[in-house]
């Protein structure tokens, strides 16, 4: 294509005659601006990505010097505040990037940005335009990020939940403007089409029929030459990168019937198809647009979830003075009042009054939640009966709403290897679909050539594979959608593949089987130099510096006064502490000596056991209901507790657990899990998410239960903010019926092109039948997708 700009595709202008060197030879260059991006692709190494592109590259821009000082912008760290999150020394940012066209693109994106000093994770999400880039903001500013992203032919900025529903508005709108005229003129010329069909058997003079026919062909032309004209420019896009895609043989079908009815009218000879050409057109954009709507809904949870928040706070100063700010002016440390009935506008602890939440905006559960001094609100919720003040602890990025709306991000971002699988059948189903096509117009022209052309036509609209392409990802993301609602976060895309593949489930016990709200019931003074309080105090100090719920029972007896310092914590073991050159440790029994004990938490001083303490704690509500549940399901469950007293085994034996094993180090439970593994076991963990990380990394599967607002350091693969058990069980259901709903959707679809194809090949289906066949496919595997929705 010499007149074409090799990086763009558009058109060169005369005169300008700017190459690059691309794969040892000179291409030409449209513009300065594509000019520079093709050499900086060709400098880093990464020319493959002219080889897979499916669609064109966006033409390129020169940045201005008002762009260049906005971009320079985001590196002020106030407005950073608004849409970064950072944890220890990484930050995460969510960027809309313009111009993603297609997989190369994203695999561009990430080669570009992964050289960058500092950047640690990349992920492109083709279908949305968003890009997470997790990196160390001290080795790389924001801006040369976006920078770089230029320099390649992409411009990008942090991602505004605003924008995009106004983008997907228009999108909206773009669809039921095109889809009102297809509809609006596919009746008129369907009018028309049944006058002339009866015509034929009352005798219409011919005039009367080549007038309906005019009428006809300009009734039909706005519906291809507007409606129809984005699958035209998707195929002749796809043509120039040198990719079939599935908007190809829609469009020759399409743009094919249109020219031939056109010269059947013009010279009055043969058949004239309009009205199968704007139904085909009208039922194509329905099913897209049908499609979008899925989409659309199952992403409005986490949409509606920005909208949630209130547009302003009541701060009070040092004196209780109240002034009203803008919500996004919050800081750290700012007293907020919510009264009842209103929003609660930033994470933050409660520091005054009591009421009840409601959250079930992030968990599912409609049920009120207490709250009093010391407790943690998120925002979004909402605050029933009572008039609290809270400090506020997370702003922006760092708040458990936008670590919500991240981690979806993620799940959906992430291709599961079967959709990868289905894609690329896709295409070669194109490919096989316009060889078939071609063979039957050959074949039909040496036996009938007069309906050669319109057999051919009902082969390429009948057989078209949109009903395969859609049958798993519209699944998933109806799925991904219900369980958000539910409260339980998918971080993987491999979660709904491997649930129904389980055959083992293993358990933590404090905070997963049971409640973890541990209180005292006893103490055991073994050095009798040290009193029940003095030993309670020490504890209380010792246990403040933990996040274990074991710490929480101590909380009471916890003066306030720390003065430890070189404090260490052994996960799986306890916490050390040194004062007066004398070591103080609270943890597992038999930790410092040989002796072994029932006790959930031992005292040492210098090692030598001074108390033990023996603590309650109830079984949630509905462990026994899922453990029957889960055996009615063939699945065998296990308990893997660091917990050293018998209770472990009693919980269990009360239970009907298949197996326990209790006083286990973070590695014991890695050891089990991957001695069940080795035996050929589909494994997966529940946990509480603070000590399982390694049992998380070898479980074929882990669940974490309630994190907070430390989800997005959680390394577990599904995160239920609810810690309702009975989430298990949905979550189970919902995987199997998204398992079940793949395959029927899979079924329909080849079903429909196995049977369709030869009775298309053989002239037995019309093109007006193809055209309601494909159409009517992709909207039955849509249809039967949204019922994932209802769960």
């Amino acid at each position: 294509m010499p007149n074409n700009c090799f990086h763009c595709l558009e058109s060169v202008p005369k005169g300008f005659t700017a190459t690059v060197e691309i794969d040892g030879a000179d291409q030409p260059m449209c513009c300065i601006g594509c000019q520079s991006v093709a050499e900086n692709i060709v400098a880093q190494g990464m020319t493959d990505y002219y080889k897979f592109r499916t669609v064109r590259s966006g033409k390129v821009e020169q940045l201005v010097p008002e762009q260049l000082e906005l971009i320079k912008s985001y590196d002020n760290e106030e407005i950073q505040d608004e849409f970064i999150a950072t944890e220890n020394e990484l930050s995460e940012v969510l960027l809309t990037v313009e111009g993603i066209t297609c997989a190369a693109c994203a695999w561009l994106i990430e080669k570009q940005l992964l050289n960058l000093p500092g950047i640690t994770r990349v992920d492109v999400n083709t279908s949305t335009n968003r890009a997470m880039i997790q990196w160390q903001k001290s080795a790389t500013l924001l801006s040369e990020i976006i920078t770089a992203l230029h320099k390649i032919g992409y411009k990008a900025y942090p991602f505004q939940a605003d924008l995009e529903a106004v983008e997907k508005q228009q999108t909206a709108k773009a669809y039921l403007r095109r889809l009102g005229v297809a509809g609006l003129m596919t009746m008129q010329v369907m009018m028309f089409a049944f006058a002339m069909y009866f015509g034929m058997f009352s005798g219409m003079e011919e005039n009367f029929e080549q007038y309906f026919r005019w009428i006809s062909l300009v009734l039909a032309s706005p519906v291809i030459l507007y409606s129809a004209l984005p699958f035209l420019s998707n195929a002749i896009n796809g043509l120039k990168a040198k990719q079939l895609n599935m908007d190809l043989p829609v469009s020759l079908a399409i743009f094919g019937a249109y020219g031939a009815s056109c010269y059947a009218t013009v010279m009055s000879v043969g058949e004239v198809y309009f009205e199968s050409i704007c139904m085909f057109t009208f039922l194509l954009l329905l099913g897209k647009y049908l499609e979008f709507r899925a989409r659309l809904k199952a992403s409005e949870f986490t949409a509606n979830l920005q909208k949630l928040l209130p547009l302003t706070a009541r701060t009070l100063d040092e004196y209780g003075q109240e002034t009203i700010i803008a919500a996004k002016n919050l800081t750290l440390g700012n007293k907020v009042m919510i009264k009842a009935g209103e929003t609660i506008p930033a994470d933050g602890i409660v520091v005054q009054g009591k009421t009840t939440v409601d959250e079930a905006m992030m968990t599912g559960e409609h049920q009120p939640v207490n709250k009093f001094i010391g407790h943690q609100v998120y925002a979004g919720t909402i605050n029933h009966d009572g008039v609290i003040a809270i400090e506020i602890n997370k702003i922006g990025q760092n708040t458990l709403l936008n670590q919500i709306i991240k981690l979806q991000h993620s799940a959906l971002t992430k291709r599961p290897r079967l959709v990868e699988i289905t894609d690329k059948v896709a295409q070669w189903f194109v490919a096989c679909l316009l060889l078939f096509a071609s063979l039957t117009a050959v074949g039909w022209y040496q036996i009938d050539p007069e309906h050669a052309f319109w057999i051919t036509i009902s082969v390429l609209v009948a057989t078209c594979p949109c009903a395969l392409s859609l049958a798993i990802p519209t699944a998933l993301t109806c799925a991904i959608a219900s369980l958000t609602k539910r409260g339980i976060l998918i971080k993987q895309a491999h979660v709904l593949e491997t649930l129904p593949q389980l055959t083992d489930i293993a358990f933590d016990k404090t905070g997963t089987l049971t409640e973890g709200r541990f209180a005292i019931a006893r103490i055991e003074l073994v050095n009798r130099e040290y009193s029940e309080q003095h030993v309670l105090t020490l504890a209380a100090q010792l246990e403040s510096y933990s996040e274990h719920p074991i710490a929480h029972a101590f909380a009471e007896y916890n003066t306030g006064i720390n003065p430890f310092n070189n404090i260490t914590i052994e996960p799986g073991k306890g916490i050390i502490a040194i004062r007066d050159n004398i070591e103080y440790a609270i943890g597992k029994s038999g930790w410092f000596a040989t002796e072994q004990a029932n006790a959930q938490a031992t005292l040492y001083i210098n090692k030598q056991i001074v108390a033990r303490f023996y603590f309650t704690d109830s079984l949630k509500h509905n462990a026994q209901t899922l453990i029957n549940h889960l055996h009615s399901q063939a699945l065998q469950c296990h308990m893997l507790t660091g917990d050293a007293s018998d209770s472990g085994l009693q919980i269990a034996n009360k239970l009907g657990l298949d197996s326990v094993h209790w006083a286990c180090s973070p590695e014991d439970k890695q050891t089990q899990v991957n001695k069940l593994a080795s035996n050929g076991a589909i494994v997966a963990m529940v946990g509480d998410g603070v000590n399982d990380s390694p049992v998380f990394a070898s479980a074929h599967l882990s669940i974490a239960m309630e994190t907070g607002a430390d989800i997005s350091k959680n390394s577990a693969d599904v995160v239920l903010l609810n810690s309702d058990l009975g989430a298990i069980e949905h979550l189970l259901t919902v995987s199997k019926q998204t398992r079940r709903i793949v395959k029927q959707n899979l079924a329909l679809s080849l079903i429909y092109n196995g049977s369709i194809l030869p009775l298309a090949a053989l002239g037995l289906v019309a093109p007006w039948m193809a055209v309601i066949g494909m159409s009517a496919s992709s909207i039955l595997v849509i249809t039967n997708s949204l019922r994932l929705l209802k769960l």
